[in-house]
């Protein structure tokens, strides 16, 4: 058992680390993070209905007048990988994702031969990046949680190159299982690009060595443990992909933009200028081992003994100046928010030039190909001969925003080369002369660059930032005072890098001189690296930021208007004019909002709001949705509300339908449509209607029944009539008119239409996600040759042994 007992003290050691930095979740306090406030809005009628009848709906009414749950939140049949997560992340939320971090870049390291305590200081190292924990704060728990099983993936990727196959085959079909089922995809794609470098690099390698065979065979087994990986989230991946291509992430129809301007670019993804808004400057690399070099965060607390606070102590007094101080703009970039620096650490970084100059492998080749790369492509448009191509040419890359995000590539490559560096740098093989060379190149590289910037960093650049001029309309003069922090940050913690890789270069210079063993250098420098990490990540996410639970779990809580509102039991839609309503989900944990929150929203209807809501606030496209209460902000700023009496209704008779072309044609015929008496339609989505119907004054059609899923209705005329619902068109609802299944038309660019003949009828809509049995019964097969395939290796594995002993 000896041989165990390194691993469980790591085991402990993470634990506890990872509880004493989030202690108020040991008061049952937990977090308060901004995104997951906004998830709790969107996602709460699906919670309701999931605890109710215990069952997936897979539908939301309460967003964005209704879209699919798919990527809201689902829980998916027979996901056993979710329970094996579950048993990994044991510990109270965020504890458990920072626990998460630890455990897989210790087992890459493990994995890597490295000793346990230079493993727990690497583990160390990476959880505690800054990115990693202030991603925490905001509540990107999917990014984290996807971020958190990169190594594990890297670490079933290595065994099967060090030719552990079988070891190797598992590890890496169950991370990879893990990581897909963490749910983000732009972080699995930003590990794509990672793998890609390690396989570039190994097959150069065997094609110098003439191992392609074996190169080939590696290849096959992974790709073997991939496909198994991507099996068991079947369901998941095709009910995305299913979504995907109706969502704004997907490619538009629209030739022109919503003021009638023919649009510059027609994309299969996202804007250009949309992904890359967030761009890293060039200038911010610095930013990795000096912490505020561009001023931190855009809202830093900077102290009362600062120029800031004398300068309007004396203009505005004591009260105004301390809290101005506690929210000063020190950021001096051009990234339009940045929420704090991306810090990988001075310790990290300068090991990690340690590394380069000391590791002389396949490993330090990808490592730094990774982390250049990742740093190239985060400049984003400071870069965009590279960005440009990548957006253009390479799949999927104009899927996905806030491409400064790619730096996790290099958030894992720098602390891994780094430990590797550390643990050839204790290799007695290695010769002192080498080690005396590497560590001196790399205190006068970072070393150097941390003393340039000490002593003139304040003056080499202007130190402005975007809001500036705003500072000075405020109060005159603040935006010099403000500057003057900013110079003063910047040489504040240049100092302190400069002296944290001295006294680090110090350490180890005493084990070449015998002075200090290893495992003391190992304990004094992650001593010094917590310090490091840690009172630079406890700037932005602290205990500050918990709350009771209650605040959590119930986030929002129910004002008078929302009081009032809720006295109404019919089916109806409330939009939310106090802020943008495609951007919170306030109102739709109270109502049926036609805003929402959501990083994927349903495209067309996006579009639909970007031309007739906010371009042109058309009354007839809100009475079409249903919109029967408007929230707005009266003269005084204060939250008001008014009735909408023209609401269509849930479903109402059209006498005449227009048929156009194409969705330029489609969008545009909605500016003058009168909704109530005629409907515009493409083409190929309404088939089976008529151009004109007879006016039926007896006729009627009200919903009768409204459940998550499932809308019914009964209707009456003399002659044959379309119906116009005032719910979301997608192609998982099935329409029946007396039980017999009819088709669903598209109609007025975003809703449902049905031709219904005359008489009494009762009409059912249905909410039937085909896509999930698919996707389960692939699950289920996956699972079966996950048992299959390792336990079948291990007997076959098992009985050649012991042929080769007989």
């Amino acid at each position: 058992m000896k041989k165990y007992i390194p691993y469980l003290i790591a085991i402990v050691t993470f634990i506890v680390v990872s509880v004493a930095y989030f202690s108020p979740v040991l008061e049952g306090q937990q977090i308060l993070q901004s995104d997951i406030v906004q998830f709790k809005g969107s996602a709460k009628e699906i919670a309701d209905y999931r605890a109710k009848n215990k069952t997936e709906p897979y539908w939301t009414n309460t967003s964005f007048s209704g879209m699919p749950a798919y990527n809201v939140s689902a829980l998916y049949p027979n996901n056993y990988i979710s329970k094996i997560d579950n048993v990994l992340r044991f510990l109270p939320r965020p504890a458990d994702y920072l626990f998460l971090y630890f455990f897989g870049f210790f087992l890459l390291l493990t994995v890597l031969k490295v000793e346990w305590k230079l493993a727990i200081f690497g583990a160390l190292a990476f959880g505690f990046s800054s990115y990693l924990i202030i991603i925490l704060g905001v509540g990107h728990n999917a990014k984290a949680h996807a971020i958190a099983y990169f190594p594990i993936v890297i670490a079933g990727i290595i065994s099967v190159f060090k030719r552990n196959y079988l070891l190797g085959f598992t590890i890496t079909a169950l991370a990879m299982a893990l990581e897909i089922n963490a749910g983000h995809p732009q972080m699995t794609y930003y590990l794509l690009f990672m793998v890609i470098l390690f396989g570039i690099v190994y097959l150069a390698a065997a094609i110098k060595q003439k191992t392609i065979a074996q190169f080939t065979k590696n290849i096959a087994i992974l790709v073997v443990a991939v496909i198994l990986g991507v099996g068991m989230n079947a369901t998941s991946l095709l009910a995305t992909k299913h979504y995907a291509k109706e969502s704004t992430r997907s490619k538009s129809e629209l030739t022109i933009n919503a003021d009638g301007t023919t649009k510059k670019e027609v994309t299969t993804g996202l804007d250009k200028a949309y992904i890359t808004s967030y761009s890293y400057g060039i200038l911010e690399t610095f930013n990795l081992f000096i912490p505020r070099f561009m001023g931190g965060g855009s809202s830093e607390d900077i102290g009362e003994n600062t120029n800031t606070y004398e300068f309007l102590n004396k203009a505005a007094g004591h009260n105004q100046a301390k809290d101005f101080v506690e929210n000063v703009p020190t950021y001096w970039g051009k990234q339009p928010y940045v929420g704090a620096p991306a810090y990988i650490g001075a310790i990290v970084i300068f090991l990690f030039f340690l590394g380069i100059f000391l590791v002389d492998n396949s490993y330090k080749k990808w490592l730094v190909a990774a982390t250049i790369f990742s740093l190239l492509m985060s400049y984003g448009k400071n870069l965009s001969f590279l960005t440009d191509f990548f957006i253009d040419y390479v799949p999927f890359y104009n899927k996905f925003r806030a491409i400064t995000s790619i730096q996790v590539i290099a958030e894992l490559a720098m602390p891994l080369l780094g430990v590797l560096g550390l643990k050839h740098f204790f290799d007695a093989d290695i010769s002192s002369d080498r080690k005396i060379k590497a560590l001196k190149l790399a205190t006068y590289i970072i070393g150097g660059i941390a003393l340039f910037f000490t002593v003139f960093g304040q003056f080499v650049f202007d130190f402005e930032g975007q809001s500036d001029r705003q500072l000075d309309k405020m109060i005159v003069g603040l935006s010099d005072v403000i500057i003057a922090d900013r110079k003063w940050l910047i040489f504040i913690d240049s100092l302190r890098t400069l002296l944290l890789v001295l006294i680090t270069a110090g350490l180890l210079w005493g084990y070449l001189k015998k002075k200090l063993n290893d495992t003391k250098i190992i304990i004094a420098i992650t001593i010094l690296l917590l310090f490091d990490l840690v009172t630079v990540d406890k700037r932005y996410v602290n205990n500050s930021n918990f709350v009771e639970a209650i605040k959590v779990e119930k986030p929002f809580r129910a004002s008078k208007i929302d009081t009032e509102i809720l006295k109404d039991k019919s089916h109806y839609r409330v939009v939310n004019f106090v802020g943008n309503p495609m951007n919170e989900s306030r109102t739709s944990y109270f109502h049926n909002s036609i805003g929402g929150y959501h990083a994927a929203k349903p495209r067309r209807y996006q579009e639909m709001f970007e031309f007739q809501i906010a371009s042109k606030m058309n009354e007839e496209t809100l009475n079409m949705l249903n919109t029967k209460y408007i929230i707005f902000p009266d003269q005084k700023g204060n939250e008001t509300y008014q009735k909408n009496t023209e609401a269509n209704g849930n479903a109402w008779f059209v006498n005449k339908i227009t048929y156009v072309e194409t969705a330029n044609e489609e969008i545009k015929a909605l500016d003058k449509l009168k909704t109530k008496d005629e409907a515009v339609a493409n083409k190929q989505y309404a088939k089976n209607a008529h151009e004109t119907y007879l006016k039926d004054s007896t006729a009627v059609i009200k919903l009768t029944k409204m459940e998550t899923t499932k809308f019914s209705y009964t209707s009456f005329s003399s002659k044959d009539q379309f119906a116009v619902f005032s719910e979301m068109y997608f192609n998982d609802w099935v329409a029946y008119i007396d039980g017999i299944k009819k088709p669903i038309a598209r109609v007025n660019y975003v809703l449902r239409g049905l031709a219904i003949p005359k008489g009494t009828h009762e009409i059912v809509f249905e909410f039937q996600p085909t896509i999930v049995k698919t996707g389960n019964k692939i699950t289920v097969v996956s699972y079966i040759l996950m048992l299959l395939i390792p336990l079948g290796w291990w007997f076959v594995e098992k009985r050649k042994s012991k042929a080769k002993v007989v």
